[in-house]
């Protein structure tokens, strides 16, 4: 079962993550990026299997930095509400919740990043603009393809469904251009195919993705 937590910013305010710790010892620390729902249900599900897998994951708040304790579904009116929470941070702002998470896992070992839609997108920033990760696997992050002249310093995979509503295929090949030396996976989904509460959930793809991802890990962290 994973836990509260607070992550201490430095000159900042005092936010709150959800911590899971796998059974013995751990194999390295993974941050779990958010979409746009908050630490709901979902994410913190995702922290869990990544615990089961041998990992210490810490999903930061971000929704904190504006309004605490935000949990959405998946309904029009959340996705709404999502956008607009998001608007109001900035990327710095996230990517210093990131940071602070990643220093509380750094005793469980080395860092890896897991982000899916905005936390996607923030997996990608954090892989170019923060030290010290040691991988990162951004899931159809709808604003990478702005950064895409941004270089990472650790080795990154990008997930990304075929028929994602919000991310153009062109997208996708921007990407491919300005970074042929990672990898960019194309599944036969759409958008969130990896969230079991949505509509767009496909399980063969969540399936093979994570595989990936674990295996991402075990080769950067072990």
């Amino acid at each position: 079962m994973g836990i509260s937590i607070r992550l201490n910013l430095d000159g900042g305010p005092a936010l709150g993550a959800w911590r899971a710790d796998p059974v013995g010892q751990a194999r390295g620390g993974v941050l779990i990026g958010q979409e746009i729902f908050g630490v709901n249900s979902h994410i913190r599900s995702v922290c869990e299997r990544f615990a089961q897998a041998g990992y210490v994951a810490i999903a930061p708040a971000l929704f904190d930095w504006v309004e605490p304790n935000v949990e959405l579904d998946y309904s029009a009116d959340s996705i709404a509400r999502g956008r607009a929470l998001m608007q109001k941070i900035s990327l710095d702002q996230a990517l210093a919740a990131i940071a602070a998470a990643k220093s509380v896992l750094e005793s469980a070992g080395k860092v890896g990043m897991v982000g899916y839609c905005w936390g996607g997108t923030l997996a990608w920033a954090a892989a170019c603009r923060l030290q010290g990760l040691a991988c990162a696997a951004p899931f159809y992050g709808g604003g990478i393809a702005a950064l895409a002249n941004e270089q990472p310093r650790c080795p990154v995979e990008l997930h990304y469904g075929e028929t994602d509503h919000a991310i153009p295929l062109s997208d996708v090949d921007k990407l491919r251009a300005a970074h042929p030396q990672q990898p960019v996976y194309l599944y036969p989904a759409g958008h969130g195919f990896n969230c079991e509460q949505r509509a767009s959930y496909h399980a063969d793809s969540a399936r093979l993705s994570h595989d990936r991802v674990l295996a991402l890990l075990t080769r950067h962290l072990a």
